[in-house]
């Protein structure tokens, strides 16, 4: 392992897993577990579990994300494993052990990448600032009325028009080719590297720690077939879905809200009219993982896109996100302008606050949405308001609320407000009786990856002998000998497994002791979340001697047929996954 047996375990020990997970969701306790709503996916009913006893770990029921405290960290920071091993000992106070006995390739790749993107950033912003090439730049931010000081504050900048003007002074910092094209600051065709932002005004994107990670730019006046924005693709250090473009500022207002407005420049534009508590997504829609990560700073979100049809569009979708993870949320209703940017210029910050501050809740604003286009003076255009009122409403958890809006709807449509109540609770039943489905087909997730993942379709039987073997080392592991005496890894069919099973046989080899939590130098967060089910499934698994032979016997075997997975039915699978899946 690359840090000691002991180390980890003192840093494991110094950091509770329910104690750090706290500080990201709300535990509450469930018998001898602990649980909470998932911070990696959307739900309103907790289904992540904290295990605390002798291994402590957590595990996601619903989207299978798991792993132990040092996962976690690597999952809700987006940090690689030493990362996490560094963020927990600085929490613990902690000393990390010398670096030289780690494998830090990638860990060095990230800070190639980052000393990159820092040096690119002045290279744009330099442009800007003391170039005459940079003259169109600071045209187009003069002309957007931007201040000097909001221009540094930002970093803003603006590449030329020439194809490898970065590259040629990339290069002569240092960094090679290969590496500008990982960092996506370049792009490679036609045997040659050249810029991947050309003539565009430029957004450095900044996370909580100051680093800059990526870049958008925005064409001035670029043609028909040029795209107006153009983002960093996701890199060692920057995924879109998971980063907020001026989160860096956002996080250090004292407002327990958040603006959450569409593009860079009406960010920018609200930020310089006072309000520091303002982000956006970053040219993509609005992820799961970025309303996650806004509820970790604000206790109310006010959503300020634009006024047309594919901003209220957009608002619409992520209200209901907002709502899936049960935070606040209000829409700005911007009348005489199309977007915050021009509303400010037009009427200034002073109006846009008293905009804020009256801005309709989600539930006022999804309502008047229903109303969009109907008639309610005809029969047609009641009967069709109240359907969309009520599907909306059944989305509502407070019973004061639906008690509340089905009152209001009763005086503007003139049926009883008990009629619609009852409207309401049908919904809600039916809902439920799908989500009662929807948590049947994930308890046999099994069945789901054997649809997905074509080596697994082509060996089911196997498959499921492999999780089974696993699950039995993961539960009894003074059984390693034996097992691996019968079973030489090789014999494994599917690869994820069979590398699951080396690593158990090179430890138990080794060291005489594996634990199958503590696998994140080789594994992948995503993978210790497969990982983490395996260890789950041994409380549950009633496999004995007599039966792990068997299993051992199916791989001996393979070679003399398996089942079609396409032909296999429910019963199959369940049969194949019985005593496997674990049960909340």
């Amino acid at each position: 392992m690359a840090f000691s047996e002991q180390f980890i375990a003192e840093l494991k020990l110094k950091n509770p897993i329910e104690d750090i997970m706290s500080g990201y969701v709300q535990l509450q306790r469930k018998g001898r577990l602990k649980a909470c709503c998932c911070p990696f996916h959307s739900e309103k009913t907790p289904s992540c579990m904290v295990y605390t006893d002798d291994s402590p770990h957590f595990y996601c029921y619903g989207c299978g994300k798991g792993g132990d405290v040092i996962t976690f960290i690597m999952e809700i920071e987006n940090l690689d494993y030493v990362e996490a091993i560094k963020f927990l000992a600085n929490k613990a106070g902690m000393t990390v052990p010398d670096e030289r006995s780690v494998d830090t390739r990638f860990a060095h790749l990230k800070s190639r990448v980052l000393e990159m993107n820092r040096a690119a950033a002045k290279f744009y912003h330099d442009i800007l600032a003391n170039s005459r090439d940079g003259e169109k730049g600071r045209r187009y931010f003069e002309e957007r009325q931007l201040s000097r000081n909001t221009v540094i504050k930002y970093g803003l900048g603006y590449s030329t028009a020439d194809w490898d003007s970065l590259a040629r002074y990339m290069r002569s910092q240092g960094y090679n080719d290969d590496e500008l094209v990982i960092a996506n600051l370049c792009d490679r065709g036609s045997g040659r590297v050249f810029d991947r932002f050309r003539d565009r005004v430029m957004f450095p994107i900044i996370d909580l720690r100051g680093n800059v990670i990526g870049f958008g730019g925005r064409t001035i006046d670029g043609g028909a077939n040029t795209a107006k924005y153009l983002n960093t693709s996701d890199t060692p250090v920057f995924k879109k879905s998971q980063n907020l473009f001026s989160l860096n500022f956002a996080k250090k207002s004292k407002e327990k809200r958040l603006i959450l407005a569409e593009g860079y420049m009406d960010v920018i534009s609200i930020n310089q009219a006072g309000f520091e508590n303002v982000v956006a997504s970053l040219g993509t829609a609005l992820t799961d993982e970025q309303t996650r990560l806004i509820s970790r700073y604000a206790e109310e979100v006010v959503i300020a896109y634009d006024s047309d049809e594919a901003g209220q569009k957009a608002a619409h979708k992520a209200i209901n996100m907002f709502s899936a993870i049960d935070l606040k949320a209000r829409v700005i209703n911007m009348e005489g302008a199309k977007d915050p940017d021009e509303y400010i210029k037009r009427f200034g910050s002073v109006r846009f606050g008293k905009l804020i501050e009256r801005s309709p809740s989600a539930l006022d604003f999804e309502l008047a949405r229903c109303r969009d286009g109907l008639d309610l003076e005809t029969s047609e255009g009641k009967v069709e308001y109240l359907k969309r009122a009520v599907r909306r409403l059944s989305e509502t958890a407070s019973s004061i609320e639906r008690e509340v809006y089905a009152g209001r709807i009763a005086d503007e449509t003139s049926v009883s407000k008990e009629m619609i109540l009852q409207q309401i609770a049908g919904n809600m039943k039916k809902k439920v009786r799908q989500e009662k489905s929807r948590e049947w087909n994930e308890m046999y997730s099994g069945k789901r990856n054997i649809r997905n993942d074509p080596e697994i379709s082509k060996h089911p039987k196997e498959y499921a002998a492999e999780k089974a073997i696993l699950s039995y080392l993961a539960a009894y592991p003074e059984e390693a000998g034996n097992v691996l005496s019968k079973l030489p890894p090789e014999r494994f069919v599917t690869g994820f497994n069979r590398k699951i099973y080396e690593k158990i046989a090179e430890l138990s080899e080794t060291t005489g002791f594996y634990d199958f939590l503590s696998l994140q130098s080789e594994f992948t967060a995503g993978e210790m979340g497969k990982i983490t089910e395996i260890v789950v499934n041994r409380d549950d698994i009633n496999i004995n001697k007599m039966s792990i032979d068997n299993f051992i016997d199916i791989l001996l075997e393979y070679g003399n047929g398996t089942a079609d997975a396409e032909n296999l039915s429910d019963e199959d699978y369940r049969d194949f996954f019985k005593g496997l899946q674990s049960k909340k």
